[in-house]
């Protein structure tokens, strides 16, 4: 772990394109809104802030996370509900682990009730919309914070 304390944020398929799919759903913040919204919250923490549409690529960042970040912020996005993979590497985590999501799964179709994530996390924030990242970094710097001290 490096002596400046790293919070990584990781974005899972379609948040590209968020502002522009389905923002009724999603609003019409852009990934850039909403890692200004990361950056916000964290203070003088650094962020990792990263997306990819590939599943294999969020396995090596979340692997990276282990050896890097203080805590980690994830929206898997569709992988939350498929994705043993990146459940996997979640659970070789020893940090505080926050899945973020723009809206709530639970409140949609069916298929988006279970997340595979969830069952590594630490804490969960969804259906906040953008700002729901916000809460979710205060809470895995929160977390973090609390493991250092205990």
């Amino acid at each position: 772990m490096t002596d400046t304390p790293v919070l990584y944020v990781l974005n899972g398929p379609n948040l590209n394109l968020l502002g522009e799919r389905e923002p009724e759903i999603y609003g019409r913040e852009t990934l850039a809104d909403v890692e200004a919204l990361c950056r916000e919250a964290a203070g003088d923490v650094r962020i990792e802030f990263r997306q990819s549409n590939h599943e294999g690529q969020l396995v090596d960042w979340i692997q990276e996370a282990r050896l890097k970040a203080i805590a980690l912020v994830i929206n898997p996005a569709a992988y939350s509900h498929t994705s043993i993979a990146i459940l996997d590497a979640l659970k070789a985590l020893k940090i505080p682990i926050v899945e973020c999501h723009l809206s709530d799964p639970t409140t949609r179709e069916s298929f988006r009730h279970h997340s595979y994530a969830s069952l590594a996390a630490t804490e969960i924030v969804k259906g906040h919309g953008a700002r729901g990242y916000a809460l979710a970094v205060r809470s895995a710097l929160k977390l973090a914070h609390e493991r250092a001290t205990a």
